[in-house]
C-alpha cells in the first residue's frame, strides 16, 4: 500500500476539484493550482492551494485536458521541482504519455490517466505507460489507485484512451444528428436510455462533462489519425466555443471587481 502522504494537483476545472474531492475522503493531504484559463469553481473544503509544486509531494497530478501548452509547462514543472521518488500522474486523453515523456527528464516516473469530468463516478481509473515508464512507478500507481477505491485496468497509450474515446464519439454521433434534423437532443436522449439501457443520454453527457472537454479529445483524435470519423461536429464546436466566450467574460468580471 502507498502510505498516506502529500498530494499536489495542478491543471483545470472541474477535474482538479473532483480528483481533490476523491483524495480528500480517502485521507490524502491534498494541495492544489488551477491553471490561470481555468473556470474557478472553487476548491473542496480541506483543499491547499498551493503556488508551485515543491519536494514535499510524493504524488502529482497533471489534469489539463484543452491547452497543450499550459499542460506541457505542467508538466515540466512538476519534473523539475518534485522529488526524485515522486510519480506523475497525468490526464492523457489528448496528449499521449510517450509525447508526454518527452518533455522530462524522469519519465520513468510518468503514468497516464483517463482523467474526464464526471468518470470518477465509476469505479474504474485506467492507466496508460509509455516505453519509459518504470515498473516499479506502473505499481505504485495501481496501489495509489487502489487506495482511492477505484480498480484500475492499464491500456493502450492512445489519444482518448478508451471509455473517454468511445463516449466522446458518441456525444459528437448525437450532435451530428442533431444537425441534420434526425431528433431533438432530449428525443435522441431517451432512445438511447430506453433502447440501450444508457444511464443517460449523449447529450447530457456531454452537457454534465463539458462540451470544450469533448471536443478536446475529439480534435486530438482527428489530429492524431486523420481520420474523417473524428471530425467534430459543428455544432458541438459551437457550443464548446459558446462555453469557452462564457468563461472568459466570467474571468473578465471577476478582474475588474479586485
Amino acid at each position: 500500500m502507498v502510505p498516506r502522504a502529500r498530494v499536489v494537483l495542478l491543471g483545470e476545472s472541474p477535474l482538479v476539484q473532483e480528483y481533490a474531492a476523491l483524495c480528500l475522503g480517502k485521507g490524502w493531504d491534498v494541495h492544489a493550482h488551477l491553471n490561470s484559463d481555468s473556470a474557478d469553481l472553487g476548491l473542496p473544503k480541506g483543499t491547499k492551494k498551493v503556488a508551485k509544486p515543491t519536494k514535499a509531494f510524493t504524488i502529482a497530478f497533471e489534469l489539463t485536458n484543452t491547452n497543450p501548452e499550459q499542460k506541457r509547462k505542467n508538466i515540466i514543472d512538476l519534473d523539475r521541482l518534485l522529488g526524485p521518488k515522486a510519480i506523475i500522474l497525468s490526464s492523457s486523453l489528448t496528449v499521449t504519455v510517450a509525447e508526454q515523456a518527452s518533455w522530462v527528464s524522469r519519465s520513468e516516473r510518468l503514468v497516464g490517466i483517463d482523467a474526464f469530468p464526471t468518470m470518477l463516478d465509476g469505479g474504474l481509473i485506467e492507466l496508460a505507460t509509455s516505453p519509459a515508464t518504470d515498473e516499479a512507478t506502473l505499481a505504485t500507481a495501481k496501489d495509489f489507485v487502489k487506495s482511492l477505491g477505484k480498480e484500475s485496468a492499464v491500456v493502450q497509450d492512445s489519444i482518448g484512451m478508451v471509455m473517454p474515446r468511445v463516449l466522446c464519439m458518441l456525444i459528437n454521433e448525437a450532435c451530428f444528428a442533431m444537425m441534420e434534423g434526425v431528433a431533438a437532443g432530449k428525443d435522441i436522449d431517451t432512445a438511447m436510455k430506453l433502447g440501450t439501457n444508457y444511464p443517460s443520454g449523449p447529450t447530457e453527457w456531454g452537457k454534465r462533462i463539458g462540451f470544450t472537454q469533448v471536443e478536446a479529445v475529439l480534435s486530438a483524435l482527428h489530429h492524431s489519425f486523420g481520420e474523417d470519423r473524428y471530425r467534430v461536429a459543428p455544432l458541438l464546436r459551437q457550443m464548446a466555443l459558446r462555453r469557452k466566450s462564457n468563461h472568459k467574460e466570467h474571468r473578465v468580471r471577476k478582474e475588474k471587481l479586485k
